[in-house]
This record gives C-alpha cells, sequence and structure tokens, in this order.
C-alpha cells in the first residue's frame, strides 16, 4: 500500500506540479483514512481491498474525524484528496469504486477575512519603523512587503516567490506563478515600486538578480512564518483585531477595487482566482457597505413609506 501511495504522491508533485505542501497534505489526508479502516476492519487493508469498501465505510470514517472534533473544512479536503487517490488508482492500478463517488462533503461556511481599514494601513508604516528602529533595512522590507500585498494583491507565496530581477527598471507588470502552476499578470502601482526601491537600496544582500527579492536578517529567502510574525507584530503593537493578517492585505486590496467599480472578471484576473463564485464573495461585502449607506442616508430608510401620519 505505502508504494500506492508513493506513486500517488509522485503523481501530484511531478505531474501535476502541486506543491511540496499541498501533495503532504494529500498524503496527511489518505494515510488519515488507511490508519482508519485498519482499526475500523481490524484489518491491514490491502491493494486489491481499495475497490471494495463501501459507503458504510467511508460514513464511518467521516463521522470518526467528527468525533475527533476535527474542522468541517479539513474533513471536506481530507475526502477530497481521498477522491484524487481513486481517480488515479482507477487511471493507474484499475481499481475501481464507486462507493466513493456517493459520498456527500461536509457542507463548509465559506467565509473571508475582514477588510483592514486604509488608516490602518497607513498608521503600519509607522509602526514598522519603531518595531524595527535597530534594523532601518529590516524596517524597509517589510513596509515594501506590506505595500506589495496590498497594491498587488498578491499571496504570501506569491510575493516571497518573487526574485530581485522581476522588480528590475520598474516593469509596470510582474508575472505571478499562483497555485496550480497558473500563470497571471499583475500591475504594479508606483507607491510598491517606490517602497521596493527603498528597501533594496538598504538591503545589505541586494545585488543578485537571481535571488529572492525579500531576505532574512541572515541572507536567507524570508519565509511566510516571517511574514505572518511581521503582520503579528504590527498587530500588537497598533491594538487591531486577530483577523488582520498577511491575507486581509490582499482582500483589502479586493475590497478596494471592488468598491472602486472594478468588474467581477478583472478582479478575477488580478487575484488569481480559478473560480468565479470564489471572486463574487467580495460582493458580499461590497453589498454590506451598500446597505449601511442606504440605512443611514436613505430618507425611506428613516420611516415607513406608507405611514401617512
Amino acid at each position: 500500500m505505502n508504494e500506492i501511495v508513493a506513486d500517488f504522491i509522485d503523481y501530484l508533485l511531478n505531474t501535476k506540479n502541486y506543491s511540496t505542501h499541498t501533495a503532504t497534505a494529500y498524503e496527511t489526508d489518505i494515510r488519515d483514512f488507511l490508519s482508519f479502516y485498519n482499526n475500523w476492519a481490524n484489518t491491514e487493508l490491502l491493494p486489491n481491498d481499495l475497490g471494495k469498501i463501501d459507503t458504510l465505510c467511508f460514513r464511518a470514517w467521516l463521522a470518526d474525524r467528527a468525533r475527533r472534533k476535527l474542522e468541517h473544512k479539513s474533513t471536506a479536503r481530507a475526502l477530497s484528496s481521498l477522491r484524487g487517490f481513486y481517480k488515479f488508482i482507477a487511471k493507474k492500478y484499475d481499481i475501481q469504486n464507486d462507493a466513493i463517488g456517493l459520498i456527500s462533503s461536509p457542507k463548509v461556511p465559506r467565509k473571508l477575512s475582514k477588510a483592514i481599514e486604509p488608516t490602518e494601513i497607513s498608521e503600519m508604516s509607522s509602526a514598522i519603523k519603531v518595531i524595527d528602529e535597530n534594523h532601518p533595512w529590516v524596517a524597509a522590507r517589510d513596509w515594501a512587503l506590506v505595500t506589495l500585498l496590498f497594491g498587488c494583491g498578491l499571496r504570501i507565496s506569491e510575493a516571497l516567490s518573487l526574485k530581485l530581477g522581476d522588480m528590475k527598471n520598474r516593469p509596470d507588470t510582474i508575472r505571478i506563478i499562483g497555485k496550480g502552476q497558473k500563470e497571471r499578470i499583475v500591475p504594479v502601482l508606483a507607491a510598491v515600486h517606490d517602497a521596493i526601491a527603498k528597501y533594496i537600496d538598504a538591503c545589505p544582500y541586494s545585488g543578485d538578480l537571481s535571488k529572492p527579492l525579500f531576505r532574512s536578517v541572515r541572507g536567507l529567502p524570508m519565509s511566510a512564518r516571517m511574514a505572518e510574525k511581521t503582520v503579528e507584530n504590527l498587530r500588537a503593537y497598533l491594538q487591531l483585531p486577530d483577523y488582520v493578517t498577511p491575507h486581509a492585505l490582499r482582500h483589502t486590496f479586493a475590497t478596494a477595487l471592488l468598491s472602486g467599480g472594478a468588474d467581477l472578471r478583472s478582479l478575477q484576473e488580478l487575484l488569481g482566482h480559478a473560480s468565479l463564485s470564489t471572486t463574487q464573495l467580495y460582493t458580499k461585502v461590497n453589498m454590506a457597505e451598500i446597505n449601511n449607506i442606504y440605512a443611514n442616508a436613505h430618507p425611506f430608510a428613516q420611516h415607513d413609506p406608507n405611514d401617512k401620519e
């Protein structure tokens, strides 16, 4: 069984071009099911048994995850991983199982992190200078990162994957490789270029255009955890809510564009969403703003229009 799982993970990494992180998540989900089956059936699962597992077993696994108090989102992902595994073994090993297709995924409420107020983002610039006062180039780096995330709507992984050469000569656009190795072109504002230029000038490790744009104090590539810690420090210093995260900067970018009149298709392209339905979640934020304006400004919102008195 281990060989089949390893073969599937190799397929994800080298054929589907999934990231190591994503492939590891798939493997964790699949091994969780295999471990459950061995305990549930009181026997070790063999490759030929994969096609014989029925809906009772799959549902028992989902129930077991619920008993372990695993989140619906995590279980929905695990079921998706298992379905992907079954599709693979059907093609590669001719092991068919129709039962997996009869299992419904747990319903996951779709949520977006809240947008950050523009004044809060402006305050981050001064806060960074205080937090990193002993390392001016680190302060320049952190502000460049915040400006890039908010100004271009990038994911943390996308921002940290940029090379120094990507920003050479202040290009009008940059090429981003997002989830699933999907490519998109993102415009770069002058304010973003200015912040990055100040950081590059101050950074002691700049020079090699093939090296990562964002570097650690030791000159190593900046990690996602370091970026998250930067925003956590800002949140603590400015006493901001818990929803202020690196991803909230991307969300604020999207909300600002939508409020400014951007159409959903354009926003979908800028964010790199595979599905328009994901982008449409932002309209809920915009409608909340519109409803608030209506409640406070529209004369009919102040009284019942049918009331003659």
